[in-house]
């Protein structure tokens, strides 16, 4: 990682390589006599004075404004807040609201950091209950982009969507880096402010037609092809496509100016990297320009100023993951950043298309503004989640394709414009996207695989279920919810994701210890179990579904001496179950395991 990044920098962390994230069992406990603090409605860089508090049924506080204000100000002091105009900061009640619980002012307004302080001094009163910000709400936005309504359904279509406007209410994507992997990208007025420097990675002057090779203009020189058969046997003739251009401003087009169309996280920036052009590009290329992204170092290459916490690659091709490629996304993802893959366009199983089938990427498959699968589009369980690709002519017009930024140019760039495509290709930047705006709300950085199990435990169901043999992933990706559960959430799980009937080993922690892993069940599951078995010492499993399963907070548990533990659920829901392997004395070598029957 750069240390001297311009962007970002203090929201960025290597992550350490390992099977598991193992945290304290402290982490989770609560005091038995404390409310319940919610800081969800707390943002950096606003301010508050009314604060929610209730008091318990039957509290004097409850039944004595005396006791209440006592409470109050003895709160205030705790915080240690500084004072205003020479004045110690107060705190009063205003009125009742209906639930029962009080309202409450204070005498000047409270940074994010102090409001924090004040209601966490307000829940160590043992008659509260709950204590919350009285936040503040909006009308949601509709951006008033000209094209917006017309051809976006993509974002905002109750069936064939993914619940932007929603998510919008609560992030919008700023301060978040995402590198856009592709042809490069052309000038536009309606994209031109959110993008930052990037670099082409094209050496191959045949390929890259600027004839300088690599250097630090990523700019879309074209990638049409003149020749029938020059790139591959029987590959057509055809126009530039300004594939680079469109996936950018799916990420980040600039957003209610009146003009154009919006981008999915509109106020986070994109870093374009040119690997794509005539007859695409090599893995070479491609996996250099994905360390470089992530920050990471690169010979003959300057380093990245603006690390990425989102790498969107809507590229690929046959065969195998190769091992240039995975040791490229294993740097990328040990830097941090979160890398999404288009999962490709050959109706056929992912296993055998790279970067889809690699490991530890995001895998994005297509749906139609139906909900359902697109026809074009790559299935598996190798597929993560799915995210509008338009199902094309079928479909019509507008609603068969994704629309975005362009040019009007059939060979060199010309004209900028707007226009429609689809595939996978388009499916993905929707995921880099909400990534983006969910990083963006995060207090700290989300690892790869929080991200990955909240984005799965979110999706919305399909509307109209993928055929059986060709799987797509958990759902259609979700941006509210999947930004909502970063913001209510709390501290997000750090687990692993678990993949069906294969065990994890070597796990070992202190007592009290907590293990996290998370496994994505599909709808139409059966028989769903999770096992511990072998190596030394005591540690009991706990499982809960769709957050952090702890010794304190679990739906099931098996507690018996030893490791050998199992948890069985006949009849699981859909969605995401986590699973916790907590020391009740050190432990060792400890293999986990879930698995289910597939529907």
């Amino acid at each position: 990682m750069n240390p001297h990044s311009s962007f970002r920098n203090s929201r960025r962390r290597p992550l350490v390589a390992a099977l598991a994230a193992i945290v304290s069992l402290g982490a989770f406990a609560g005091s038995a006599s404390a409310g319940d603090v919610s800081t969800a409605g707390l943002r950096d860089g606003q301010t508050y004075d009314r604060f929610i508090v209730k008091y318990r049924d039957g509290s004097a506080a409850r039944a004595n404004s005396a006791t209440l204000q006592r409470s109050l100000l003895g709160a205030v002091s705790r915080s240690a807040l500084g004072a205003a105009n020479g004045k110690a900061v107060s705190a009063a009640k205003l009125r009742r609201l209906g639930i029962g619980a009080d309202l409450v002012q204070t005498s000047r307004k409270l940074d994010r950091v102090e409001a924090e302080s004040l209601l966490r001094q307000l829940a160590t009163d043992p008659d509260v209950e709950f204590v919350e910000v009285d936040a503040r709400r909006y009308a949601r936005l509709v951006p008033n982009d000209t094209y917006y309504n017309q051809y976006q359904w993509h974002f905002k279509d109750p069936v064939g969507g993914i619940n932007l406007p929603a998510a919008w209410d609560n992030a919008t994507g700023a301060g978040v880096v995402v590198a856009v992997l592709d042809t490069g990208i052309t000038t536009h007025s309606d994209l031109d402010a959110n993008v930052l420097p990037g670099y082409d990675f094209i050496s191959d002057t045949f390929v890259s037609r600027d004839g300088d090779g690599r250097d630090a203009n990523p700019r879309d020189e074209g990638d049409w092809n003149p020749v029938a058969g020059e790139c591959y046997t029987g590959s057509p003739v055809q126009d530039s496509s300004w594939h680079g251009t469109h996936v950018a401003g799916t990420v980040a087009e600039v957003t209610n100016n009146a003009k154009g169309m919006a981008g999915g996280a509109f106020n986070a920036k994109v870093v374009p990297a040119r690997v794509l052009g005539r007859c695409g590009g090599y893995t070479s290329d491609i996996s250099d320009a994905v360390i470089w992204a992530s920050g990471g170092t690169v010979a003959g290459v300057p380093a990245n100023a603006n690390p990425a916490e989102v790498i969107n690659l809507s590229l690929g091709g046959s065969g195998a993951c190769s091992a240039v490629e995975q040791n490229a996304f294993n740097i990328a993802i040990a830097n941090g950043s979160t890398v999404v893959v288009a999962a490709g366009n050959d109706a056929g199983n992912v296993s055998g298309y790279s970067p889809g089938n690699c490991a530890g990427v995001i895998t994005v498959g297509a749906t139609r503004i139906t909900g359902g699968i697109a026809s074009y589009s790559n299935y598996g369980t190798r597929i993560d989640i799915s995210a509008p690709g338009g199902g094309g002519s079928v479909d019509g017009n507008p609603g068969g394709y994704v629309w975005s930024t362009g040019n009007s140019g059939t060979t060199v760039p010309t004209t900028e414009t707007y226009f429609g495509m689809g595939g996978t290709s388009m499916s993905a930047p929707h995921v880099a996207a909400v990534v983006a705006l969910m990083q963006s709300v995060a207090e700290t950085p989300l690892t790869p695989a929080q991200i990955l199990a909240t984005l799965k435990s979110t999706a919305r169901p399909f509307p109209v279920a993928p055929p059986a043999n060709r799987p797509i992933g958990a759902g259609i990706v979700n941006a509210s919810a999947a930004v909502q559960a970063v913001i209510g959430g709390g501290e997000p799980p750090t687990a692993t994701v678990l993949t069906n009937n294969v065990a994890v080993g070597g796990n070992t922690g202190a007592k009290d210890a907590v293990v996290q892993y998370a496994l994505v069940v599909p709808a139409g599951a059966t028989n769903l179990s999770f096992i511990s078995y072998g190596g030394t010492g005591n540690a009991d499993v706990y499982v809960k579904f769709g957050s952090a399963a702890t010794a304190t907070n679990y739906d099931l548990r098996s507690a018996r001496p030893g490791n050998n533990e199992v948890v069985n659920i006949a009849a699981p829901q859909a969605g995401t179950y986590y699973v916790s392997l907590v020391g009740k004395t050190k432990f060792a070598n400890v293999s986990v395991r879930g698995s289910y029957t597939a529907p």
